[in-house]
């Protein structure tokens, strides 16, 4: 069939909108016509060349939610009309991290920056003009529909909206299970989140939810300092050095307990800031994203030693997407995991560039794709 969707054909470039053939789904896949994106800084990273895409022409999205559209043959578990998300990590349920309660490290993640299934790097679902087209992470939620590995799609309940439910397949985990799961993050704490974009707020609201006495939000733009602390942030300010003042001032010097970095762009020197706001014995948690060329650092390794501080890599948010995400949508059902305040505004799909336009201008929490009906 054909869809429309948006691919990136250079690098650096902006995504584009063009008519794409999509295969019908084999077995292990289903067909979805999506009905909403997220926009994720981590396609925008490809789109600027701070990550390397796998294949050009190339198709973003990895944050998404749809319909059940067509089962391949021989695929148990799903019908057409099935309400799914994305999880942009796929889920074997077999080799060694998910048989140790670590999903989110699934050796199928290997994969998902090929653009391609994940068993066979060079086949795909995507062409265009003839030539092959990759997904991001095996998924490309900007196009109108899209063929997906079942280990990649997690039904819900369909009474939820899903333009929030698409939210669990990215920022929300991200951000929440960077706070509770790699922070952990405990009651009476002191919390630093620097960066308070699509993951920085779920992260306020994580450490908020798991007992943070304090919650500080680091971010330059008002507007994502005002909204931090309607989400459970208690103090918000434009920089991390007051940040880490305003903790030290509240521990008898120390610092914080734990810091969550989650700017949009990381580099050495923000890695070396958080690592520097927590007190001995702490974590700095690590969700953003950099330059992939970048080896730089600014970590002061005495620090690091003799205070025994931990540096904690996050993943998102060290989830288990099958269990999690629908755990998540019922906080959301029952009033404790706020979605709905995080959609900034909705774009269309042809309102793609201005829609990432207004993610590196600082203007949205999330922006999101509501594709046409």
């Amino acid at each position: 069939m054909l869809t429309r969707g948006a691919v990136l054909r250079e690098v650096p470039g902006n995504y584009e909108v063009v008519e794409l053939e999509l295969d019908d789904p084999r077995p292990g896949e289903i067909q979805v016509k999506m009905v909403a994106s997220g926009l994720c800084h981590s396609d925008d990273h490809f789109a600027t060349g701070d990550q390397q895409a796998p294949i050009l022409p190339f198709a973003g999205g990895h944050e998404g939610a749809g319909i059940v559209a067509a089962v391949g043959p021989q695929t148990t578990g799903f019908a057409e009309g099935d309400h799914v998300v994305f999880s942009f990590l796929p889920v074997c349920g077999r080799c060694w991290f998910c048989s140790h309660d670590m999903q989110n490290l699934c050796d199928l993640g290997a994969s998902i920056g090929t653009g391609a299934r994940f068993d066979d790097s060079t086949s795909f679902r995507l062409s265009l003009d003839g030539r092959p087209v990759g997904q991001m992470a095996g998924l490309s939620t900007f196009c109108e529909y899209t063929t997906v590995a079942t280990k990649s799609a997690i039904k819900i309940d369909p009474s939820i909206p899903l333009e929030v439910a698409c939210l669990t397949g990215c920022s929300v985990g991200t951000g929440w299970g960077a706070a509770v799961n790699s922070a952990q993050v405990r009651p009476g704490q002191i919390v630093i989140v620097m960066g308070v974009g699509g993951i920085g707020i779920n992260a306020v609201q994580g450490a908020a939810h798991a007992g943070a006495d304090v919650v500080i939000a680091v971010d330059p733009v008002q507007f994502k300092r005002e909204s931090a602390l309607k989400l459970g942030a208690t103090h918000a300010v434009s920089d991390i050095g007051e940040a880490t003042e305003l903790a030290r001032s509240m521990s008898n010097g120390q610092g914080a307990d734990a810091s969550i970095v989650t700017v949009g762009v990381v580099t050495g020197k923000h890695v070396g800031e958080g690592l520097a706001a927590i007190r001995k014995g702490g974590t700095c948690v690590l969700t953003g994203l950099g330059d992939t060329f970048v080896r730089d650092g600014d970590i002061n390794l005495h620090e690091l030693t003799l205070y025994q501080k931990r540096m904690q890599g996050s993943l998102f948010g060290a989830s288990a997407p099958i269990a999690d995400i629908p755990a998540q949508l019922e906080m959301y059902r029952r009033g404790t995991l706020a979605l709905d305040e995080l959609i900034t505004t909705r774009y269309t799909l042809d309102d793609i560039a201005r829609g990432y336009d207004d993610l590196r201008a600082g203007h949205n929490l999330r922006g999101v794709i509501i594709h046409a009906p």
